[in-house]
Parts: structure tokens; sequence; C-alpha cells
């Protein structure tokens, strides 16, 4: 009963949003804020003429790559930093400086040192992503139940032995939540260097709708974005129950 009392409450709070919406388009609040029935039609043509299946193919480009190389080398780090205070003092600072520069002043730079190519755009999606899950992994790993762990080392249990049956499981549901803030951040991420780099993919179509006034087709591709990561977090969600189910999920946080 819970489960559909909540499912309930999620659509009701869609419907007023989208009508909210729809109210501000057609009162209006502004000539370019377009109804939500434009903006559906809008998305709809999109997706016919497979405009959209074309942009995404550019835009998932540097998010999958940025997104791969930051969960797995950002665990590895976040892991060493858990692990040793030296590496702490060394590592975190870089990841929080990182985590709080301002982007968009960054994007020039990149872009006189890597191109206007895949690598700058793959780089700003790594500047967004692996922040969060260094600093998330990190926190995890150092905040293993410190029983556990002599437990283990009471039993004769090795290094290698402490850290995958120990510490990794222990740290597992707040690691694999930081994964979804990561995800989350990379997809701000490669929107933003579309934009501010090269207009391909959804930022090319969210730059020339701008360009000739079709409002309704910029609130689409902006709208897809926002679709798209919703899927791409609710992916994550139902694996993260499926691997920790009876453990608890994991909160993380953005420091």
């Amino acid at each position: 009963m819970m489960r559909y009392r909540s499912y309930l409450i999620t659509f009701l709070s869609i419907c007023i949003v989208f009508g909210a919406w729809e109210i501000a388009g057609r009162i209006p609040v502004s000539y370019a804020f377009p109804t939500f029935t434009e903006t559906i039609a809008a998305f709809w043509a999109l997706l016919i003429k497979g405009t959209l299946f074309v942009a995404y193919f550019e835009t998932l480009k540097p998010l999958v790559v940025g997104v791969l190389i930051s969960a797995f080398v950002g665990i590895g780090i976040g892991l060493a930093i858990g692990l040793s205070r030296m590496s702490d003092w060394l590592l975190s600072p870089i990841f929080v400086v990182m985590q709080t520069a301002p982007l968009a002043a960054l994007i020039p730079l990149l872009i006189m040192i890597y191109g206007i190519g895949l690598t700058s755009k793959v780089a700003v999606v790594l500047i967004m992503a692996m922040p969060v899950i260094v600093l998330n992994t990190g926190s995890a790993v150092s905040n293993t139940p410190a029983s556990m762990v002599e437990m283990a080392r009471s039993f004769q249990g090795s290094k290698r032995d402490i850290i995958f049956k120990i510490i990794l499981p222990a740290a597992s549901p707040i690691i694999f939540a930081g994964l979804r803030l990561g995800v989350s951040a990379g997809f701000i991420g490669a929107v933003l260097a579309e934009l501010k780099i090269t207009p391909t993919g959804v930022g090319d179509i969210i730059t020339f709708s701008r360009s000739i006034a079709d409002y309704p087709s910029m609130y689409a591709a902006i709208m897809s974005i926002i679709l798209l990561a919703v899927i791409f977090l609710q992916v994550l969600e139902r694996m993260e129950i499926l691997l920790f189910k009876g453990r608890g999920r994991g909160h993380a946080s953005e420091e």
C-alpha cells in the first residue's frame, strides 16, 4: 500500500510541475517561455526526425568516457586517501579545489591546452565528476568501523584481505551513492562543454534553437537532458538496491 502511495504522490508532484509550466507558458511569463504542450510537441518532432538520437550519439561520447575514467580512477584515488593519512594530506586538497573551482573560467584554459575536440570535453566531465567520487570514497573508506578491521587482523588477515573483504564491502554503499552524484555532475559537465567549447550534440540543438527563436525545441532539448539523467540515476539506484539489499543504501555528500 505504501508503495502505491509513493507512486501516487510522485505522479501528483509531476502533474503539479507540468501544470504550472503550462499555465506559466499561457500567461505568458515571457515570450521565450513556451507551454508544456508546445515543448512536448517539439520533443516528439525531434524524436521522429531522429535529431535527438544523432545529437546524443555525440553528447554521450565525452560523458561515458569521462564517467568511466572518473569511476575507476576516482575510486582508486579515494581508496588511497581513505587508507593513508599521507595520501589524504597530499591529494584531498587537490580535489577539494577541483570541486570548488569555477569551471566556466577553466574552460578557455582547457581549450588552449587540449583544443576544441573530445579531449577537452572529457576533461570538463572529469573536473565535474571525479572530485565527488574521490572525496566520498575516501570518506567511506576512512570511516570503516575500526572493530571490523581489528577483528580481521586478529584472525591473521592480510592487508589485501582487509581491503577487499572488509573495507570495500563496508564502504561500498557510500561509494555507489557517490557514483550517482558523479554521474549527475558528469551530465552537467558534458552539456556545459558542448555549450562552451564546440556546439555539438544536444548543445548544438540548444544553441541553434535559441538563435532562431525556436524556444519549444530549445526547451525540449533541455528536457531531454533532464529525462536521460533521471533514467541513468534510476538505473544506478536500482543496481544499488540489488547489490546492497539488506545492508542499507549509502547517502553520499558533495564534500
